[in-house]
């Protein structure tokens, strides 16, 4: 089953329905049967917002929870908790209502791009592994010496002894802070796909925050494009079960229509989201 939606619900116009921000979850939802929960990169949600979020899709909705910036080496200074064991587990507490709900696709470890193909950076991956062991988690690298001729069969063998599901990244070729489109599946039941657009100007710049993520994901995709992946779908799907496509180009509105137009090309209907009719009382 290929299972597609976007980063995030907070962004796309184009699948609100209703004017509360409350309700964009429910709207998208409506369009989408999968969304990443960014909030989690940036603090540990809690339960209470965990169980709204739950209440506010179908009960085949699934969500891609990334893992808390703490957890990545994204966080500056000192972690806001005594150990890191004590961050693990509080993350993973907050995981309860999606886990009891059946509704958690899988947690997302995207490392930052400093974060290279070394020693030290392989045992922190089986650390990660060993405290949330019970959990699907998927990887994301940033730094392409993962997939160097030098490492690239050991990174792809190594993610499949410890049973990650590959995350396979279509992003601008644009130096060492970006990784090759590599369609192998390292889990038998789910693969992750995340489309991050093509704007190789904008993926390494540098700026504050909020103008830095307009430029660099800054992009619309092609049907030309698109085809390209079908066939690159198509070749993932006989790998694994499930795949999982996130679309990240948003901040100029064109995740949505890429989405749905990659929908068309693969011909997906789905049938268990959530209704579009409007909630007059």
């Amino acid at each position: 089953m290929i299972y597609i939606g976007l980063t995030g619900w907070g962004d796309h116009p184009d699948v609100y329905q209703r004017s509360s921000s409350r309700d964009k979850l429910k709207d998208y939802a409506s369009h989408f049967p999968v969304v990443e929960l960014d909030a989690s990169f940036y603090a540990i949600q809690s339960q209470r917002n965990m169980e709204r979020w739950v209440n506010d899709t179908p009960n085949s909705f699934q969500f891609i929870v990334k893992a808390y910036q703490g957890m990545t080496g994204h966080q500056r200074g000192d972690i806001p908790f005594d150990s890191k064991e004590a961050m693990f587990q509080a993350f993973v507490q907050s995981l309860r209502p999606l886990i009891e709900s059946g509704k958690l696709g899988m947690v997302l470890f995207q490392f930052p791009p400093w974060f290279d193909c070394q020693k030290a950076h392989v045992d922190y991956i089986r650390f990660c592994k060993e405290r949330l062991e019970d959990l699907p988690l998927s990887i994301e690298f940033r730094n392409q010496t993962w997939y160097s001729d030098a490492f690239r069969d050991r990174t792809v063998s190594f993610l499949q002894k410890g049973d990650w599901i590959h995350s396979v990244c279509d992003e601008p070729q644009a130096g060492e802070g970006s990784i090759p489109i590599v369609p192998i599946a390292t889990n038998n039941d789910a693969t992750l796909v995340r489309f991050h657009g093509r704007n190789v100007h904008g993926w390494t710049r540098k700026g504050n925050e909020d103008n830095w993520r307009e430029v660099r994901y800054l992009y619309e995709y092609n049907e030309q494009e698109l085809l390209e992946w079908v066939h690159i779908l198509k070749k993932i799907q006989r790998q694994s079960k499930d795949v999982y496509i996130l679309f990240n180009n948003n901040s100029g509105g064109h995740a949505a229509r890429n989405a749905k137009h990659l929908m068309q090309l693969l011909k997906i209907d789905y049938e268990d989201l959530a209704s579009r009719q409007l909630d007059l009382f």
